[in-house]
């Protein structure tokens, strides 16, 4: 199938770790013209290299905090001036500690709020404009299973995730009239095999990372026999579905909510 993807300018955010490398590279090998708004420059100017290596015409690095909007204006104006387009927007980046509810510190809702939530809203107003006025746009939201049926130690993620599904719907329903998509894709518990080259150090998957403290070995496993397909996650796997909803071959699909999770939620 040719998903007409070759030579489109495809921005994804957080694009240098574990999800968003695997998107990026994932779309660099369709052709695209890449741009990885990541505010880690470091890994993704690693990334970058690798997706020029493997397809890509094209692919930058812009500095990026999705929870500013001063500097996602920045972005999307540095890609329309190299690019003169943007056809596609994966709002990907993420980042959630698991906690219980009356644990967490208050400085933690505050960030997975505005890292979460105020990131996807920050970033689809910056690139409406010009979506609209060309008359076509793809938006890929990522969203998180725990947005569905509510998740155990991650009660303000899970609701920052659901909200992005309903934002999505809402975006879809008013935006259409433009030919304009916008879907969500709940990945489930979504790992890097190898952190050290697929995390980097502003990731919450980080090597060092706090989080790796509750995925221990051991919880890993016991977690990937709760799937009905008996394993975790693989940013590949975000990636494919990610390609689909960016492609024309899902032109006919908008505000529609997809588990990529191995059957963990059943919707």
């Amino acid at each position: 199938m040719d998903l007409n993807l070759k030579g489109k300018t495809v921005i994804v955010t957080g694009g240098g770790s574990n999800i968003g490398r695997g998107i990026s590279l994932g779309f660099a090998g369709e052709g695209v013209n890449l741009v990885i708004a990541d505010i880690d420059e470091v890994q993704g100017k690693k990334v970058a290299e690798e997706a020029k290596s493997i397809g890509a015409a094209d692919a930058i690095v812009v500095k990026t905090d999705v929870t500013s909007w001063d500097s996602v204006q920045a972005m999307v104006a540095e890609t329309l001036k190299k690019f003169g387009r943007v056809h596609v927007l994966v709002n990907n980046v993420g980042w959630a500690m698991d906690r219980l509810f009356i644990e967490k510190p208050r400085e933690e809702w505050e960030k997975e709020i505005a890292i979460n939530y105020w990131g996807v809203i920050n970033c689809t107003r910056a690139v409406l404009d010009t979506m609209i006025e060309n008359k076509y746009g793809r938006v890929v939201n990522i969203g998180s299973d725990a947005g569905r049926v509510g998740e155990f130690r991650e009660a303000v993620y899970g609701g920052c995730k659901g909200g992005v599904i309903a934002l999505t719907k809402a975006l879809a329903r008013e935006n259409g009239r433009y030919g304009i998509t916008f879907n969500t894709i709940c990945p489930g518990a979504t790992i890097p095999e190898n952190p050290e080259e697929e995390a980097g150090d502003s990731s919450m998957w980080t090597k060092s990372g706090e989080i790796w403290n509750v995925f221990t070995p051991d919880v890993i496993q016991k977690v990937a026999a709760k799937y009905p397909l008996r394993r975790m996650g693989k940013p590949q796997d975000i990636a494919n579905a990610t390609l689909f909803f960016a492609s024309d071959a899902a032109e006919y699909i908008t505000g529609q909510t997809l588990s990529v999770s191995g059957g963990y939620s059943m919707m």
